[in-house]
């Protein structure tokens, strides 16, 4: 259900309500620039990159390889037109079900993702996310305490908050903690929405 919003209408509106402004990629680059100092990654993996924000960032501070999955098709289609990513490096579907080998980056992360993927659907994505990561697993997500469904923009079921490093401490032990924070919104810009981030390294 989830997925078919992402695909459609919703998804396309989605795109058009958040474009990559220059305030967008100036906002986010001190988190990236930190981030990439923290892991140097040769090759980047975001899953669910929309038309990438984040990956646009990136590019800007590292001459990574950058990998892409999106079930978007508009969302991939400006993707590669722009030559944010490589068309071979883009891939449809979803964090369930990742079109890349294992251990295919060693940094592979989520953006407002994981809140919008079923709980019943979670630990699958984060298994496919954890297969596909050769070293860190970054993840920028809404933050509870308690797991948590949010009425989004007039829909049931499309937004789900919780703790999600705990989540991710508690189904895969192999994970020790790199570092965590909060992206505060009237401290980053606009472009960031109060979430919550954390980096985790696999043995």
């Amino acid at each position: 259900m989830q997925l078919q919003q992402w695909t459609g209408d919703f998804g396309n509106q989605y795109i058009e309500r958040c474009p990559a402004s220059e305030d967008a990629l100036r906002s986010i680059k001190p988190f990236w620039r930190d981030i990439l100092g923290l892991t140097k990654p040769g090759k980047i993996l975001e899953v669910g990159a929309n038309i990438g924000i984040n990956l646009r960032a990136i590019a800007e501070l590292t001459d990574a390889e950058l990998f892409a999955i999106e079930p978007n098709a508009r969302a991939r289609t400006k993707l590669i037109e722009d030559g944010v990513v490589h068309r071979e490096n883009v891939r449809g579907g979803s964090a369930q079900s990742i079109d890349f080998r294992d251990g295919v980056a060693e940094l592979v992360f989520t953006s407002g993702v994981l809140i919008h993927i079923s709980p019943d659907d979670l630990l699958q994505a984060c298994k496919e996310i954890h297969r596909c990561s050769s070293r860190y697993i970054g993840c920028i997500e809404y933050f509870s305490d308690k797991p948590e469904m949010i009425h989004y923009r007039g829909h049931d079921d499309l937004l789900f908050k919780r703790d999600f490093g705990a989540f991710w401490l508690d189904n895969f032990p192999d994970l020790k903690i790199v570092d965590h924070g909060f992206l505060w919104k009237r401290a980053a810009g606009n472009g960031q929405d109060n979430s919550n981030w954390w980096l985790f390294e696999k043995p």
